[in-house]
């Protein structure tokens, strides 16, 4: 039986150890949700990092919001995937019906996400894309394109982690080098 409390909490910190929560806005990201926004036809489209209690967007499209409570985000749902979660009509689905971001602003009528799954198996948060009105039909090359977008993410991510590991790295060996030449 797996112990999903430990489950979450390394998944917790494996999402820390990228320092990417409440960081700028980066335009590399933001491209991401214009073209996904563009190709889907979708008028909001977000990366969201689903940290304890909330969802927070690096880069969003149509919403101006920076951050939800997790307990009302599609999101949460998306991450327990490791494939795209896909609601059609959030409306006559008995998950998502009473959900305040449904019957509220933004009003969503359809989500389709795509999990950002790092190289250790943890899913940080999402690639996502909204529509206000509900759609019948999200097919499977739509679903490999959210993938792309997703897995591209996950690659800078993984990049900017490993460039700070080594920047640490440098440091400690330039103050070993400096110590011993003392």
């Amino acid at each position: 039986m797996t112990n999903t409390t430990t489950d979450e909490e390394y998944r917790l910190a494996a999402l820390h150890s990228y320092d990417i929560l409440d960081t700028p806005r980066e335009e590399r990201f933001d491209r991401i949700v214009r073209m996904a926004a563009r190709v889907f036809g979708s008028p909001i489209a977000l990366i969201s990092l689903v940290d304890r209690d909330r969802q927070w967007f690096k880069a969003s499209v149509g919403l101006d919001a920076k951050e939800t409570p997790r307990m009302i985000s599609f999101c949460t749902h998306a991450i327990e995937q490791r494939d795209v979660f896909v609601v059609g009509d959030a409306a006559a689905d008995p998950r998502f019906a009473t959900n305040p971001l449904v019957t509220g602003e933004p009003r969503i009528g359809f989500y389709a996400g795509a999990p950002l799954v790092t190289n250790d198996g943890h899913a940080l948060g999402t690639v996502c894309v909204i529509d206000r009105n509900p759609w019948t039909d999200f097919p499977d090359f739509a679903k490999e394109a959210l993938r792309d977008y997703a897995a591209v993410v996950v690659e800078w991510l993984e990049g900017d982690r490993k460039a700070r590991q080594l920047k640490s790295e440098i440091s400690y060996l330039r103050t070993e080098l400096s110590a011993r030449r003392a």
